[in-house]
């Protein structure tokens, strides 16, 4: 009776335990249990904190448009937050001038602050473009490209005059689109300070020995070399030029100093030319009057700071040239050692060694040195007789 007893208590204890569920079982299912995350919750987290501040309007408007909203929350945000804005607006008048969808999206992702400008002032902004654009098709086209100098519509009556002062000086209209384009700030310059700046130009050239017939020719490659020469005080052009001449140049040689710097003339202080200057006579250990020969050749010098100078010889310097060579052709400087590195690298290849040849054929512009490359690689591979030339033999 005993064992029976045992057995059925047991056989009870088992069926108490099935009916019991196993911790460890449940904790296990618990971790694997997929968290599933409400629709509502999911959008909260994916918006910007500052997304319950922006005008809901605005931004409605703009997705419509297919803009990314991304783009502009993640670089001009606090165009969003603005309350009055013109989106649909901005949008019908470059779709009048001929902007289609993707256009009318990516000039609005670059530019959103686009969309605070006053329609009347983009009209009237539009306008000035047209007038020295060939058509609607090529005023697109810029906008596309520089949104922020069209959209930029302060000083409107100055921007106007200047443009007219531009196109009296003779500047075509393509140059003054570019100068719109790239060099929007010298037409918010008073109208005064610009002619004031061309004055200075037009008489140091004059009074250097330029003659009157060949001023206009050289201003106009002057400025669309470099427009921002205009934002410079006319203070500081007479000072470098004053310069120039105590350090021995005389008016011709500062005349072709200038025609060759062009674009470069704004960059020069005497400070700086000071200091280039002294460490290329270093350098080079040349007399004032070869110093003066060097800069002549490669004016280079006077603009290029001393690191960049130092940078560059070293540079030479490790290829194997030497100083002597950069001295027969200073030109080379105006190359960075990247670009050094590369074409003695690419001479090498034709068995032409550089420290023991003429440094011009490392020197000038990438198309320059891509055909004095081919020269030299068509004279390595021509044969060392004419084969159907006639033989000259004696009898």
């Amino acid at each position: 009776m005993v064992g029976i007893s045992q057995w059925i208590a047991g056989m009870l204890w088992k069926l108490l335990m099935r009916s019991q569920p196993c911790r460890l079982c449940s904790f296990r299912k618990m971790l694997s249990a997929p968290k599933y995350t409400p629709f509502l919750a999911s959008f909260t987290y994916t918006t910007d904190n500052q997304s319950n501040r922006e005008n809901k309007k605005t931004v409605e408007k703009l997705y419509k448009l297919s803009v990314d909203l991304r783009k502009i929350r993640r670089l001009k945000g606090w165009v969003l937050l603005e309350d009055e804005t013109y989106v649909e607006e901005i949008a019908n008048i470059l779709q009048q001038l001929g902007a289609d969808e993707t256009a009318v999206a990516s000039i609005l992702e670059r530019c959103p602050e686009a969309i605070k400008c006053s329609p009347p002032a983009v009209n009237t902004q539009r306008e000035l473009w047209q007038s020295v654009c060939k058509n609607e098709k090529e005023l697109v086209k810029l906008i596309e490209q520089f949104p922020e100098s069209f959209f930029t519509v302060q000083d409107q009556e100055n921007q106007k005059l200047n443009v007219q002062f531009f196109q009296e000086l003779g500047f075509k209209n393509v140059v003054i689109s570019r100068f719109l384009t790239t060099a929007p700030n010298i037409f918010h310059t008073p109208i005064e300070k610009n002619k004031q700046m061309i004055n200075v130009l037009q008489e140091s050239y004059l009074n250097l020995g330029g003659s009157e017939v060949n001023m206009k020719v050289w201003l106009l490659k002057l400025l669309s070399q470099n427009p921002f020469i205009l934002l410079n005080s006319s203070a500081s052009i007479k000072e470098t030029l004053e310069f120039l001449q105590e350090q021995g140049f005389t008016h011709f040689e500062i005349l072709q100093l200038l025609s060759k710097l062009k674009g470069f003339l704004s960059q020069l202080c005497p400070r700086s030319i000071q200091n280039s200057m002294s460490f290329s006579k270093n350098a080079f250990k040349c007399t004032d009057h070869d110093l003066k020969q060097l800069v002549l050749k490669c004016p280079a010098l006077l603009y290029y700071s001393v690191p960049v100078l130092e940078e560059r010889i070293q540079g030479l310097l490790k290829e194997g040239i030497s100083v002597a060579q950069i001295r027969e052709t200073p030109k080379v400087l105006e190359l960075t050692p990247q670009i050094v590195q590369y074409r003695v690298r690419k001479l090498n290849s034709l068995g032409y060694r550089i420290k023991d040849g003429y440094l011009a054929y490392l020197n000038g512009t990438k198309k320059e040195f891509e055909a004095n490359f081919g020269k030299i690689q068509a004279k390595k591979g021509r044969p060392l007789f004419n084969p159907v030339a006639p033989l000259n033999i004696e009898e």
